[in-house]
């Protein structure tokens, strides 16, 4: 876990650095993907203000404190910081345990599926090429055509790298 201590109109001398970093490796330690952490610490009109940002795998958690003293103010933010880390953690485990194990060889079975949209769509005889240019040209990821040469009904899709694929039917 990186932590980066910024100080605002504050200078940062090592046992402030050294209490900061033991406090967050000790309340944030027992989360296993954290990115980074960034704690700013300043003062602002005599307040002394601590604030937190945590990033953990996709979500951010942020909290902030404002206390007359420096090292109670970086306490009360801990404090609120460790609550939401809890409270991911905990959620983390929950969406674990639901997902659990699943049994991919018993038969799916789906009683509700509806279509809410059905096209007829003119197929007419093309090369591979041709079919590119036209899903291209219409903007869509994949195209139904008749290949002029085999006359045989194919699909060609646009691939994550932007490569081509044809879907070509078999008869089993």
């Amino acid at each position: 876990m990186k932590i980066n201590i910024v100080g605002r109109k504050i200078k940062l001398t090592d046992p402030i650095k050294n209490f900061i970093e033991e406090k967050v490796t000790n309340v944030l330690g027992y989360i296993h993907n954290i990115v980074w952490v960034q704690v700013v610490v300043g003062v602002d009109k005599k307040q002394h203000f601590a604030e937190i940002v945590a990033h953990v795998g996709h979500q951010t958690l942020k909290a902030t404190g404002i206390s007359d003293d420096l090292y109670s103010a970086v306490d009360l933010v801990l404090d609120k910081i460790e609550k939401q880390a809890k409270k991911y953690k905990e959620k983390n485990e929950d969406m674990r345990k639901e997902s659990g194990e699943v049994d991919f060889t018993s038969p799916v079975i789906v009683s509700d599926i509806r279509f809410s949209v059905i096209k007829n769509v003119p197929v007419k005889p093309m090369t591979r090429e041709e079919a590119v240019i036209e899903m291209e040209k219409l903007g869509f990821n994949f195209w139904l055509f008749v290949d002029k040469d085999s006359k045989q009904t194919q699909v060609v899709f646009k691939r994550l790298d932007s490569t081509y694929g044809i879907l070509m039917p078999v008869k089993k």
